[in-house]
């Protein structure tokens, strides 16, 4: 039978992830991803290992969540796009502590849950970019995750996922997360005026640390390479 969104919400706010499930699927894809995709982390110690947290990351790929939560030791919950829930593996999903929401609009049910999940004290991970973000760089924050950092009293972790953009096969290749300086809330309010000034102080770790990754040597090395050989190329074709 299909899950309805109600009973999604309802799953979520009460049970939350399934433990022994989440380590199964958490280590069996940590094996997979660091065999294909290359992928390193770092900052891990910036994560509360305990109480309410809400991570903060950019977004380019499907694949974003599933690296951020295989690299901590505590489960970590991520909204979801609610047609993800409309099959068979709902509950599965559920379980795994993704949760549903409908985009293009205020979804109070899922910002509920969202609350729920912290007044308990777990970890929730949110993109501040609202959605996947395609073209190069990265988009503009929103506030509702330091809003909703601020209502829990809960620290706010940036991080900054390099690599999921490209493609090896259907997976990403050379994946690397960082985890930032943790933005404390206490004593602020939850006004969009505050909201903003604690997006406004971990987004700036999540995009120096995107550029100057994006900008390393290594890259522009071979930038400048690909070009010297197209170069070398056109030459000899000119040549001929």
């Amino acid at each position: 039978m299909a899950t309805t969104n109600e009973e999604a919400h309802r799953i979520a706010r009460e049970q939350g992830v399934s433990g022994p499930l989440y380590l199964l699927v958490k280590y069996a894809a940590a094996v997979i991803f660091r065999i294909v995709c290359g992928f390193t982390a770092s900052g891990k110690e910036n994560v509360p290992k305990k109480g309410p947290v809400v991570i903060v990351p950019n977004h380019k790929s499907f694949w974003d969540p599933f690296f951020v939560a295989i690299v901590l030791r505590r489960p970590v919950h991520f909204m979801g796009k609610a047609e993800h829930f409309d099959g068979p593996m709902a509950k599965v999903f559920l379980r795994l502590g993704a949760f549903p929401v409908r985009r293009g609009e205020s979804d109070a049910d899922a910002l509920e849950t969202a609350r729920a999940i912290l007044r308990r004290g777990d970890a929730l991970a949110l993109f501040p970019e609202g959605t996947r973000v395609r073209e190069e760089g990265l988009g503009a924050p929103k506030r509702g995750a330091a809003r909703l950092a601020i209502e829990a009293g809960a620290p706010i972790v940036p991080a900054t996922i390099t690599g999921t953009e490209k493609r090896r096969w259907p997976l990403p290749r050379r994946v690397r997360i960082v985890f930032g300086t943790p933005v404390s809330v206490e004593g602020l309010e939850a006004t969009p005026e505050d909201a903003a000034a604690v997006i406004g102080e971990a987004w700036p770790q999540v995009t120096e640390e995107y550029t100057r990754w994006q900008n390393r040597p290594g890259v522009v090395a071979a930038g400048l390479a690909a070009v010297g050989l197209g170069a070398w190329v056109i030459r000899k074709r000119r040549g001929h």
